[in-house]
């Protein structure tokens, strides 16, 4: 494990060193720790092991979900958000669960024996997008802000929204498969999401509101509040386990409820715990590209592989156009807006929490993995490499289009923390 951990560290430091000069080439955080991880793994030089069914590997994969879940939702500025609700909400309210049904549809087409649970489960895990993916078009000031805030709150909260999704599912497949006739295994799913909120909305806000009468009375520092931070997150996702309900959900409702309490007062604290997560997010995509990257490969399975160019593509981009209709958006907008859905690193972890509820079922998951790590594997890819030309190209078709257009209704630049982690747009690169 120790030789594991230098592995990790070691390339964390180079990448760090070499990210903006990496970020030139299109070469984001997560392309670059995926093929470090594919080199240095066992089917690569060997240097590291990292089984997927090892219970480090599932408590690091939590641990960065519920920190970046945490973070993401509590620094959502809500009296900005109100001004230009219409996008963001269309996009998760209407997009969000057609990407889930469609998604589920064609996976039931492709893999019929696999059963309803299944499908669904897959729809659920690869709906959340992951905007660390496009970092180009997020910090690329030629794209107009109020794309950008769209963008940028759908991936913030859609992960979220998929952690009571992808629970229900899991629980589903399993009474599937195992065919165990356990009659509550819905009760029991929706026990865990009810406790989770009542958990998060409770620590949420009783956090929220003791860090902030602790900045307005001057009792602690801006250190001691980047500590306590991440700590209240960890509080929620542990607190919420350990009394029965689901630690993500918590996190995420917690999140919203300490951002709404705190009255966002609290910027630095936040960032740091989102920082957290960055840094151990490097070691989730690390130990994807070391564990199920090469596998897609040497045991390859063409319908995996159609599955996961058909979520890319038309499972994102047809329930996105649907979901703007009426906004009078361009079609280059709407085609960006629609391909810009990468997948990344909740769907990573979704996928960890469905292969170890199986391993301890003792079920086989390898299509699963190859659905879910194909579309993963491809869009960290396509994604990562197109995100900067596409960013040019429709800079330069919005050079030419009227002020007027509703693209450009919104001037106030969105809150991307960790999207600047790793990566200086083009307004960036001189700083």
């Amino acid at each position: 494990m120790e030789s594991d951990i230098i592995v990790l560290l070691a390339l964390t430091v180079i990448y760090t060193i070499l990210g903006h000069i990496l970020g030139r080439f299109s070469i984001t955080m997560p392309i670059f720790f995926v093929i470090a991880g594919a080199i240095v793994g066992k089917y690569g030089l060997g240097w590291t092991t990292f089984p997927l069914e090892a219970h480090q590997v599932e408590l690091l994969t939590e641990l960065t979900l519920a920190l970046l879940l945490f973070a993401d939702a509590a620094s959502l500025q809500f009296n900005q958000v109100k001004d230009d609700a219409q996008m963001p909400g269309r996009l998760l309210l209407i997009a969000f669960p057609l990407v889930v049904l469609l998604g589920a549809f064609i996976a039931y087409l492709l893999f019929p024996a696999a059963g309803i649970g299944f499908a669904l489960l897959v729809g659920a895990i690869l709906a959340p997008t992951d905007a660390a993916l496009g970092l180009p078009i997020f910090n690329n000031p030629r794209v107009p802000a109020r794309v950008r805030r769209a963008l940028n709150v759908e991936s913030g909260l859609n992960d979220g929204l998929a952690t009571p999704l992808v629970t229900l599912f899991i629980a589903l497949t399993l009474e599937e498969v195992t065919r165990a006739g356990h009659q509550g295994w819905a009760l029991s799913a929706a026990s865990e999401i009810a406790i989770a909120v009542g958990v998060g909305t409770a620590l949420g806000l009783a956090g929220g509101w003791l860090f902030a009468q602790a900045v307005r009375k001057n009792w602690t520092s801006n250190v001691a509040r980047q500590i306590g931070n991440p700590a209240l997150a960890l509080l929620v996702f542990f607190a919420a386990k350990e009394l029965g309900g689901n630690g993500f959900v918590a996190v995420f409702v917690g999140g919203i409820t300490f951002g709404l309490a705190s009255r966002n007062v609290l910027h630095l604290a936040v960032e740091y715990t989102e920082v957290t997560g960055t840094f151990l997010s490097l070691f989730v995509w690390t130990i994807f590209g070391a564990t199920i990257a090469i596998p897609l490969l040497l045991d390859f399975n063409p319908l995996a592989l159609l599955y996961a160019i058909l979520s890319l593509t038309v499972v994102r981009m047809v329930p996105v156009a649907i979901s703007l209709i009426g906004t009078h958006m361009r079609r280059d907008t709407v085609f960006m807006m629609g391909w810009l859905g990468p997948r990344g690193l909740a769907s990573v972890v979704f996928l960890i929490m469905a292969y170890e509820a199986a391993h301890e079922a003792q079920l086989e998951v390898s299509t699963l993995v190859a659905t879910v790590g194909w579309t993963i594997l491809l869009s960290v890819l396509l994604h990562g490499a197109s995100a900067l030309p596409l960013a040019n190209w429709y800079g330069r078709r919005l050079e030419s289009a009227s002020p007027d257009i509703p693209e450009m209704g919104v001037s106030v630049e969105p809150a991307a923390l960790r999207h600047k982690a790793f990566y200086a747009g083009p307004s960036e690169q001189n700083k």
